[in-house]
């Protein structure tokens, strides 16, 4: 590697380590501002409900980050977190439009293999049909959405008040799945949090898996002339993508008791809001699983905070749009000033050899 790619390397970095800063400070300013107009802010019960309310929105964010280092986009994940529980729901309870009914292991199985075959579609349309990820996943969020009406036949299931009621060791367990609390109330659905952040900070930092995302998002034809498995990466990360969607769905389902299928409208935007926000480019290449967790919790936060504070969920809708545009700006400017670093780089280097 030659000293002016080096340098810039580092530069990039400099400026990577400035904006995950930046973004842990804002964290910092929001949350005191908040608790200086609603001292209820920082009670452990508002706590709970600020780390409750991140657990699915960040188990889709970090596969959804894999998915833009690539330099493509998944906006099917709010409708497949939606299927894969209303699936569940479908053939553990009944009542919907399938003639038939099977046991909670066996609905488990199949909402998650549900997802699994639509992160399978959305890799096959994007890699072998050539069409844009962004168009392929529109689609399917569509797709997605309407079987998830037809199955159901748009009905909301409560496994508690079904009729008949499941097997009792069946109620157990599924609450146990991520409606249990743990010491001092904390969900149990936190430890999946915990664990989906360990496991895609080593797949994303510490794996070749990892360091080749990033090459290949980075400069895609390059990685075509390496030779590296650019398709077969592609068809992963849209797996991993829908799987994680189809997981939270199915533990959100848990936790709250009940499942209908419109329940998962915003979820899309806001996984690649807290993406793009905690400093992934949507031109790939870059992206940290530690800062999407800060852009996860960067929006819970301003959600919680703002609804304390009494503004209305129409405000907080334009409050978070203008934070996703100006982390997209601020992309676009850090990119604008690698850039320059890179070329009087080049220029320098080529000054010193003559």
């Amino acid at each position: 590697m030659t000293q002016s790619a080096l340098a810039l390397l580092g530069q990039q970095k400099v400026l990577n380590s400035l904006r995950t800063l930046g973004l842990a400070l804002a964290i910092l300013l929001i949350a005191a501002i908040v608790q200086s107009q609603r001292s209820a802010f920082l009670s452990p019960e508002n706590m709970l409900t600020l780390v409750r309310s991140m657990v699915a929105l960040g188990m889709v964010a970090f596969a959804q980050m894999l998915v833009i280092l690539l330099g493509e986009i998944d906006l099917s994940v709010g409708a497949v977190y939606g299927l894969a529980g209303t699936v569940t729901a479908t053939l553990w309870l009944g009542g919907g439009s399938l003639p038939f009914t099977t046991s909670l292991l066996v609905a488990l199985a199949a909402g998650l293999g549900v997802a699994l075959l639509t992160g399978l579609l959305n890799g096959f349309l994007t890699v072998r049909a050539g069409l844009p990820s962004f168009i392929t996943t529109l689609g399917m969020l569509n797709v997605a959405d309407g079987l998830s009406l037809l199955i159901s036949n748009a009905t909301t299931f409560t496994p508690a008040y079904n009729d008949p009621l499941p097997p009792e060791w069946e109620l157990s367990f599924f609450h146990g799945l991520g409606g249990a609390l743990m010491a001092y109330n904390i969900p149990v659905e936190t430890l999946w949090l915990v664990g989906a952040f360990i496991l895609f900070w080593i797949l994303r930092h510490r794996t070749v898996f990892g360091f080749r995302l990033m090459a290949m998002g980075g400069n895609a034809e390059a990685a075509r002339v390496a030779r590296l498995p650019l398709k077969k990466y592609k068809y992963v990360v849209f797996i991993l993508s829908a799987l994680m969607a189809g997981l939270a769905g199915i533990l959100d389902f848990s936790y709250v008791g009940s499942v209908g299928p419109t329940q998962s409208s915003s979820l899309s935007f806001q996984v690649i809001a807290a993406v793009v926000i905690g400093g992934a480019s949507l031109n790939g290449g870059r992206g940290t699983i530690l800062g999407t967790l800060l852009g996860v919790i960067l929006l819970a936060l301003l959600n919680n905070g703002l609804a304390l504070l009494g503004v209305s969920s129409f405000v907080q809708l334009l409050f978070i749009g203008l934070v996703t545009i100006g982390a997209v700006w601020l992309d676009l400017v850090s990119q604008k000033l690698i850039r320059s670093a890179g070329q009087r780089s080049v220029r320098s280097g080529a000054g010193a050899s003559a």
